[in-house]
C-alpha cells in the first residue's frame, strides 16, 4: 500500500510494521510475547484473587499490591494483543481514533503504576519509621482515595494528548514502524509544527515518571537513615527484607524504561528493530515478572497459593 503525500490528504488509517526488518520472524517472535502474556494475565489474576479473598492479606502493602497487578493486566492488554495479531494474522491497519485511543490507555497506564510505585516507597516509609501508627494512618478509606488520586492523576495528566494529535494533519505517511501507536511516533508522520507536542510530552515525563522517581529516592534515604538507627542487626535485616521485593519492581519497571530512552537518544547506530524490541520487551518485564517476584518474595502470599492448590488438590482426590 503506497502511502500518499498530498498535503490536502489526511490519513484516518495507519499500518502498523510490527518489528521493521524482522517480518519473516514474526511467527517465532510471537511465541515468547504469547507465553509472557499469558504468564501476566494468569499472575496478575491470581495475585488480586488471593489479596482479595484472604481477609489476612487486607493490610495496606497488600492492597497497594492488588493495585499494581491490576494495572499490570491493563498494561500487557494495550499492547500484546495488537502485537499478537500483527504477528499471527497480519492485521497491521489500525483507524485514527483507535491509534489514539491506544496512546491514551498506553501511557496512561505506564503513569499509573509509576504512581503506585511511587505510595508503595510511602507505605513502606510508614511501616519502618511509625510501625505502630502504620494501620492508623494507612486506613482503608485513605488508601481508596490514593487510589483514585493515582488514577486521576494519570487520566488527567494525558487527556490533552487526545486533543493534540486529533488537531494534526497526517500527510506525511501512514506507515508506523512499530507494534503500538506511541504519541511522538504518530506526531512526527504528521506535517504539523509539533512542538507542543514535544514540549507536552516533556512535560508529562517531568510531572509523573520523573517527579515519581525522585520521591522514590527521598522516600528510601529516609528509610535507610530510619533502618539503620535500628540497633539490633536482626531487626535491621527484617525492615530491610520488606522492602526487597518493592526495590526488585521499582529497578524491573524504571531500569529498562530508561535504558531504552538512552538507546534511542544516543544509539542512532543501532537498527529500527532493537529499538522496537527493546520497546516491546519493556512493556512486557514488570507485568510478567512483578507477579513472581512477589509470590516467591512474600512468605504469606506464597504461603497462601501453596495452600490454595494443596487444598484443591486434596478436593480433587477425594472425588
Amino acid at each position: 500500500m503506497t502511502a500518499l503525500n498530498h498535503t490536502d490528504v489526511s490519513h484516518t488509517v495507519f499500518r502498523l510494521l510490527g518489528i521493521p526488518g524482522l517480518e519473516d520472524q514474526h511467527v517465532w517472535i510471537s511465541i515468547p510475547f504469547f507465553i509472557s502474556y499469558i504468564i501476566a494475565l494468569v499472575g496478575n489474576s491470581l495475585l488480586i484473587i488471593v489479596i482479595l479473598t484472604k481477609r489476612s492479606l487486607h493490610e495496606p502493602m497488600y492492597l497497594f499490591l492488588s493495585m499494581l497487578a491490576g494495572t499490570d493486566i491493563v498494561l500487557s492488554m494495550c499492547t500484546v494483543p495488537q502485537a499478537l495479531a500483527i504477528y499471527w494474522f497480519h492485521a497491521v491497519k489500525i483507524s485514527l481514533n483507535c491509534c489514539i485511543a491506544q496512546v491514551f490507555f498506553l501511557t496512561s497506564t505506564f503513569m499509573s503504576e509509576s504512581g503506585i510505585l511511587l505510595v508503595m516507597a510511602f507505605d513502606r516509609y510508614i511501616a519502618i519509621c511509625y510501625p505502630l501508627r502504620y494501620t492508623a494512618i494507612l486506613t482503608h478509606a485513605l488508601i481508596g482515595k490514593i487510589g483514585v488520586t493515582i488514577f486521576l492523576r494519570s487520566y488527567g495528566t494525558v487527556f490533552p494528548v487526545i486533543f493534540l494529535l486529533k488537531r494534526l494533519t497526517f500527510c506525511k505517511s501512514n506507515i508506523i514502524p512499530n507494534t503500538t501507536c506511541k504519541h511522538i511516533v504518530l506526531a512526527k508522520i504528521s506535517c504539523n509544527d509539533i512542538r507542543v507536542n514535544i514540549w507536552y510530552g516533556f512535560f508529562v515525563l517531568m510531572s509523573t515518571l520523573v517527579l515519581d522517581v525522585v520521591l522514590i529516592f527521598v522516600s528510601y534515604m529516609l528509610i535507610l537513615r530510619a533502618v539503620f538507627r535500628i540497633p539490633s542487626r536482626d531487626a535491621r535485616h527484617k525492615a530491610l527484607n520488606t522492602c526487597g521485593s518493592h526495590v526488585c519492581v521499582i529497578i524491573l519497571f524504571y531500569g529498562p524504561g530508561i535504558f531504552s530512552v538512552l538507546t534511542q537518544r544516543f544509539g542512532r547506530h543501532i537498527a529500527l528493530h532493537i529499538h522496537v524490541l527493546l520497546a516491546n520487551v519493556y512493556t512486557l518485564i514488570p507485568p510478567v515478572l512483578n507477579p513472581i517476584i512477589y509470590g516467591i518474595r512474600t512468605k504469606q502470599i506464597r504461603d497462601l497459593v501453596v495452600c490454595c492448590f494443596q487444598n484443591r488438590n486434596d478436593f480433587n482426590n477425594r472425588n
